[in-house]
């Protein structure tokens, strides 16, 4: 095996640890132990926003063509931005009762089909519906502690969300407002880390609000706004 190889199997094992990294945070939601738990989330986050980059500049497709890398980002996507934080939604009791049980095994449901869309993404790279994001969502309800009608509304929005005509951006790979939008996604981790690891304060929250309902509208907002020529 060439190095070349070597170094494109490499890629799809980091993208494979995302499975591993799923499961340690389904333990630690286990356990109760919920920033554990959104700290392995966010690390499989990380991973998945520097994998797909990787593969690319390496050309995994040509050097390790067996693995199949968009499928296996799929399948570790849904576990870490799915099911483990929407089972932590449940497990936590932040939406008890049959509410929970319904929200959860709707998301689950639809995300499934979600994922399976085949026109899930356009060709400016953006999401074409909600890209079921549910990890992000959740830290945002641990962290914020809304109203659990706010969180069931908020749920009951995104989810048939994932399948209409409204854009939501790509962090790295959707090319117009980059520049804002990927300092926003490393802000809104950031913020997420220290409201992880620190005692939570006004100005974290408000950041962690604001950066969340820019990713959110992003898209939206560029199916609005006509580009500029040099933005095309």
């Amino acid at each position: 095996m060439h190095a070349r190889q070597i170094l494109a199997n490499s890629i799809h094992v980091l993208t494979a640890l995302g499975a591993s990294l799923a499961l340690l945070a389904l333990f630690s939601a286990a356990q109760g132990e919920w920033n554990h738990m959104f700290l392995w989330l966010l690390a499989a986050l990380v991973v998945d926003g520097i994998d797909g980059p990787l593969a690319r500049k390496v050309d995994t497709k040509t050097h390790a063509p067996r693995i199949d890398g968009t499928l296996l980002d799929l399948v570790v996507d849904f576990l870490t931005y799915v099911f483990v934080p929407v089972f932590a939604i449940v497990q936590s009791g932040m939406i008890s009762g049959w509410a929970g049980w319904l929200c959860a095994l709707t998301v689950a449901t639809v995300s499934a089909l979600y994922f399976a869309d085949t026109r899930m993404k356009t060709e400016d790279a953006s999401f074409e519906g909600f890209p079921s994001c549910w990890n992000m969502v959740a830290l945002v309800f641990f962290a914020l502690d809304p109203p659990v009608w706010i969180m069931i509304t908020v749920m009951l929005v995104l989810t048939p969300a994932m399948f209409l005509p409204i854009r939501f951006v790509h962090p790295t790979r959707t090319v117009r407002w980059r520049v804002a939008t990927l300092p926003a996604a490393i802000a809104w981790i950031t913020v997420a880390v220290l409201l992880l690891i620190a005692p939570s304060a006004k100005w974290m929250e408000a950041g962690l609000i604001a950066t969340s309902l820019y990713l959110l509208s992003a898209g939206a907002a560029q199916q609005l706004i006509p580009p500029f020529r040099k933005e095309q």
